[in-house]
């Protein structure tokens, strides 16, 4: 069975679901996931820059990352396992500032999203997982920042019920440091 890229507009402007192009076999199945020129095609810009992959276990949550400077537009899919994906809209003149959408990615869809520069982004991996970032801008450390998890100003409905609770959930020291989105709003007001 073959399957084509298709892209799906949603509510936050930039945020756009994508089914990449993916053939099956006896053998398994060969996944294509970017293609600057069908990308183009469809008049989407991603000028990829570099690409990462995280391993985590079930019950991590990272979240909700951006950078400060040189915002990351990032093409997001899970590899292998399955991720409840966040994206948050913080740029200041949107009209869908501050809403956040959530996104089943899961392995053997082969589906991902591109989080358009300027969002917060985040998961609750709900199964041991493999996470690609295809990234439209480097990395920064200097520039990494965050939200709260479960800042109530946002109120991410996390489906913490499908990990066994959120006793059960792995949040790092780092992802426990993040500031409210009042503190965020203070400081940077927005993008």
């Amino acid at each position: 069975m073959i399957q084509k890229f298709e892209f799906k507009e949603t509510e936050i402007a930039g945020l756009i679901e994508v089914t990449p192009f993916n053939a099956d076999d006896i053998r398994g199945c060969f996944t294509k996931d970017y293609s600057k020129e069908v990308f183009e095609a469809n008049g989407i810009t991603h000028d990829l820059q570099e690409v990462f992959y995280t391993t985590s276990h079930r019950g991590v949550i990272r979240a909700v990352h951006f950078q400060r400077v040189k915002q990351q537009a990032k093409l997001v899919r899970c590899i292998t396992g399955h991720v409840y994906d966040v994206v948050v809209d913080l740029r200041k003149d949107s009209p869908t500032f501050k809403k956040w959408l959530s996104f089943d990615l899961v392995g053997e869809q082969h589906n991902e999203i591109l989080v358009p520069a300027g969002c917060g982004h985040g998961y609750l991996v709900l199964e041991d997982s493999i996470v690609s970032y295809k990234c439209g801008e480097k990395f920064y450390g200097e520039y990494d920042d965050g939200i709260m998890w479960n800042d109530p100003d946002i109120s991410i409905a996390w489906p913490l019920e499908k990990i066994g609770g959120a006793e059960k959930m792995l949040v790092a020291e780092k992802d426990q440091k993040n500031q409210s989105f009042a503190q965020f709003m203070k400081i940077y007001g927005g993008f």
